[in-house]
C-alpha cells in the first residue's frame, strides 16, 4: 500500500514515515498543502494522512479540493485540533477517519491496517491463499502453521500477490505500491524478490508464476 504523509512538523514527518515503511509500506512525505494537489495528480495513493495546520493551503482546504476534483482516496487527518467542531468539519469536509495528536504509534498502525483491509476487501485482519496465512496485524506469513522467515520487503511482494491470488500483477503495479520517491527500488529488484519468494515457498504447496509479457501470479493450487 502507498501512503502519503503530509505534516509540516519534520520531527514527527520523519518519524511518520519511517515507521511506517518499517511496517511494509510505501511512503511518501510532504510539508506543505499546496504541495498535495499536483502529488495526487501524478501518483496513485491508497491513503493519505493529513495534518490540518498546513503552510501554503490548510488541510481542509486540501481535503475539499481533493473531492471537489473528484479524488476518493481515503483520508486519515492527523491534528491536535481535538473540538468536537473540528472533528466534524473534517468528517464533513471529506475525511475517513481522524486521529488527535498526541497519539500512539500502534493505535496509527492499527487503524492503517484497517484501511488495509478494506482497500483488499478484507474484513478479518487474516489474507488466506491456499496454504498461507498473511496475519495483517502481526505482519507475519504462517504455512501449515509454522511462520515465514521474511524480509519487509518479502513480506510486502508476498501480501500483494496474496491479495491478488490466482490473478497476475505486474512489475509495473509492485513497484508503484512499494516504491517512495526517493527509494531506490525497480522492476530488476522487483525480480529479486520473487526469486527469493519461491525459493521459500518451495514445498509448501504455493509459487509464483512468471506469466511473460504480463508479471506474476500467485498459484495456490498446482505447486507442488
Amino acid at each position: 500500500m502507498r501512503v502519503l504523509v503530509i505534516e509540516d512538523d519534520t520531527t514527527l514527518g520523519h518519524a511518520l514515515q519511517e515507521f511506517l515503511v518499517e511496517q511494509g509500506y510505501a511512503v511518501d512525505w510532504l510539508q506543505e498543502g499546496d504541495q498535495v494537489l499536483g502529488a495526487v495528480a501524478g501518483q496513485a495513493y491508497d491513503l493519505l494522512l493529513l495534518d490540518l495546520n498546513l503552510p501554503g493551503m490548510s488541510g481542509l482546504d486540501v481535503l475539499r479540493q481533493l473531492r471537489v476534483n473528484g479524488q476518493q482516496i481515503p483520508v486519515l487527518i492527523l491534528t491536535a485540533r481535538d473540538g468536537v467542531e473540528d472533528r466534524v468539519a473534517g468528517l464533513d469536509a471529506g475525511a475517513d477517519d481522524y486521529v488527535t495528536k498526541p497519539f500512539e504509534l500502534p493505535e496509527l498502525a492499527a487503524r492503517v491496517r484497517a484501511f488495509a483491509r478494506r482497500r483488499a476487501g478484507q474484513a478479518q485482519p487474516f489474507i488466506e491463499a491456499g496454504p498461507l496465512v498473511f496475519d495483517t496485524v502481526g505482519r507475519e506469513v504462517r504455512v501449515h502453521g509454522e511462520r515465514l522467515a521474511l524480509s519487509v520487503r518479502e513480506l510486502s511482494v508476498l501480501e500483494m500477490l496474496m491479495g491478488r491470488a490466482g490473478r497476475v500483477v505486474t512489475k509495473r503495479q509492485i513497484v508503484n505500491s512499494l516504491s517512495a520517491w526517493d527509494a531506490d527500488f525497480s522492476e530488476n529488484a522487483v525480480e529479486v524478490y520473487v526469486y527469493r519468494l519461491r525459493k521459500r515457498l518451495e514445498g509448501t504447496g504455493a509459487g509464483i508464476q512468471t506469466v511473460r509479457g504480463f508479471g506474476y501470479l500467485l498459484d495456490v493450487e498446482s505447486a507442488a
